[in-house]
């Protein structure tokens, strides 16, 4: 398959000037040159079709021709918080999201949380998502955010129509997601899961607890089901 044409930027105008990974892309890997066509797109869920008018060692840059219609964004608004994870699996989680479709990707400082955040580490989380939505043709990029702690994560999906909190500890076999709304909130934890305190104060602010199934899953995996089940019971996966 070929590599997609395909190039993030921060601000479009009529000429653009590709940053300098992007502009390495283009012409050490698709080795493209004068008069090509590309497809530009910021994250905010436009795109653009442009042709190169020059490409060499200062760099490259673009013309923009048109702005086109994306079709590929969910119509369901999907916010998934994630407890922090050790080494790379945070990464692996908000790659795949992107992937899935989510608008908005919250990692977690909980009580069982083994690993912390700071700034380098969100501003390369964006970067991971940037460059999943990249490849897998979306024109919008989730923003990623950090929560300190969970009531403030929680608090933040107050205007959600539908918010679950996934508890290993809960019965396998219990809530339904058919009566699902347009608006989703999932909460998976991190390593270390919940505690039964932290799982009532989701409850008391209109978090509905969801099983896990009858299996212990890796935190990573956990996720990436839990929005695999929400995109599909919203048709996005079939």
């Amino acid at each position: 398959m070929a590599a997609p044409k395909r190039f993030f930027v921060e601000e479009i105008a009529d000429e653009v000037v590709l940053s300098a990974q992007e502009s390495r892309h283009v012409k050490n890997v698709l080795r493209l040159s004068e008069g090509d066509e590309v497809t530009l797109f910021d994250g905010s869920g436009k795109e653009y079709s442009a042709v190169v008018t020059r490409a060499d060692k200062q760099g490259v840059t673009v013309h923009v021709v048109r702005e086109d219609v994306s079709d590929r964004e969910p119509k369901t608004d999907v916010f998934l918080l994630i407890g922090a994870l050790k080494g790379d699996k945070t990464e692996l989680v908000v790659q795949k999201a992107t992937e899935l479709g989510v608008s908005r990707i919250g990692v977690i400082y909980s009580r069982f949380c083994a690993a912390y955040m700071n700034d380098n580490k969100i501003d390369r989380l964006q970067r991971v998502a940037r460059e999943a939505a990249k490849q897998c043709l979306r024109a919008s990029v989730p923003q990623v955010e950090y929560f300190d702690n969970l009531e403030a994560a929680l608090m933040a999906c107050a205007d959600y129509e539908t918010k679950l909190f996934a508890c290993e500890f809960l019965s396998a076999g219990g809530s339904s997601l058919s009566d699902m709304g347009v608006s989703v909130c999932a909460v998976v934890g991190s390593e270390g899961g919940f505690s039964e305190e932290e799982y009532g104060l989701a409850t008391s602010l209109g978090f509905r607890g969801i099983s896990l199934g009858k299996r212990i899953l890796r935190a990573e995996t956990a996720a990436i089901a839990v929005l695999s089940v929400i995109m599909y019971e919203a048709g996005e996966l079939r």
